[in-house]
């Protein structure tokens, strides 16, 4: 009796060790994979530690500079789902003019990028608990639970779907079946009144809306957004009298909405991330410059550059701007002959 009751405490201490083993090691894993991702997407301007003049980007930003990571009284006042939104958010424009309403809570920093559109849900928030533990915390939400949560979500939608589908179903054979009735009893053709199923449609309809969400909200969490999706090529002519005020708007976005400035150089001002655009207009294809901006990691999928969520109608202003980049091409200085004593 005594030998079964250790046996079976065995067994329990084995099963129950081996669990926190597996928990250890998806946390270990997202760990990793949370320093992977800063370490690709973030540290040039954050740097490695979280330190401000730590990234090699840094001094070359404009301002506001990034954030001291690394500083726990600062850092602690944030809710890790304030530092997740940060980091998945809509880009604004800072224009003063012409620019979008920013509320006293919205985070308008041009020159720190979004990473929503280029990042799965579960990959953001690996990234933001790497960047816990720059300052010494740990992510404290609980992103298991938020992928449980998702998946309950797409089966109660499934289940909703379902349901109106069959109530759908049969409200419309009741009416054909009504029509059908009334066309042998006039002995003519009834047409069937949609008007007694139009409740029923309606429901599916609005079903099938929530079960295609919630289908996405659950790819998203595991599926990067722009994955295998290819930009189409895009239409840019553009009349002549609109030209310079489309060039105009696309410097604009360029510096306040996008901050394209924070990582690429024009004239010795900007970041040193990406290449220097002086003579962009000279070597980059306007087509292949409007799908770079829409979805950088179809053109190459280990650029560190995000995509940042650019309509049809921004990418084409940037676009224009950027062709308008044409320095002339700075020629070697020639060395002056050494002369001999």
């Amino acid at each position: 009796m005594k030998a079964a009751r250790l046996g079976v405490m065995g067994f329990a201490v084995g099963v129950i060790g081996g669990a926190a083993l597996l928990i250890g090691g998806c946390a270990n894993e997202q760990e990793k994979r949370g320093h992977e991702l800063y370490t690709h997407y973030c540290s040039d301007c954050h740097g490695e530690s979280g330190k401000q003049n730590e990234g090699f980007n840094w001094s070359s930003m404009p301002d506001p500079k990034p954030k001291d990571l690394s500083n726990k009284g600062e850092m602690s006042t944030f809710k890790d789902e304030e530092l997740f939104a940060t980091i998945s958010r809509d880009m604004l424009d800072t224009s003063e003019e012409g620019g979008d309403e920013i509320g006293d809570d919205d985070f308008a920093v041009p020159t720190m990028p979004t990473f929503k559109y280029t990042l799965s849900e579960d990959e953001l928030w690996a990234i933001v608990g790497h960047v816990r533990t720059l300052h010494g915390m740990k992510m404290e939400f609980n992103v298991a639970a938020r992928k449980t949560s998702l998946e309950e979500a797409l089966k109660a939608a499934q289940t909703k779907f379902e349901q109106a589908k069959q109530a759908y179903e049969a409200a419309e054979k009741k009416a054909s079946d009504e029509a059908e009735k009334k066309s042998e009893e006039l002995k003519k053709d009834v047409e069937v009144d949609e008007s007694a199923y139009a409740d029923e449609q309606a429901a599916m309809g609005q079903a099938k809306k929530e079960l295609d969400a919630a289908q996405v909200a659950l790819n998203n969490f595991s599926t990067r957004p722009g994955k295998g999706v290819s930009v189409p090529r895009p239409d840019l002519k553009t009349p002549p009298a609109q030209v310079a005020q489309l060039v105009e708007r696309g410097k604009r976005l360029y510096e306040n909405k996008y901050g394209c400035n924070a990582c690429h150089n024009v004239g010795g001002e900007g970041g040193k991330i990406g290449p220097a655009l002086d003579r962009a207009g000279f070597r980059l294809n306007p087509t292949w410059v409007y799908r770079w901006l829409k979805n950088p990691q179809a053109m190459d999928a280990h650029t560190r550059m995000p995509a940042l969520g650019l309509n049809d109608a921004d990418a084409k202003a940037v676009t224009m701007y950027v062709e308008t980049l044409q320095a002339a091409k700075t020629e070697p200085a020639e060395e002056k002959p050494v002369e001999k004593p």
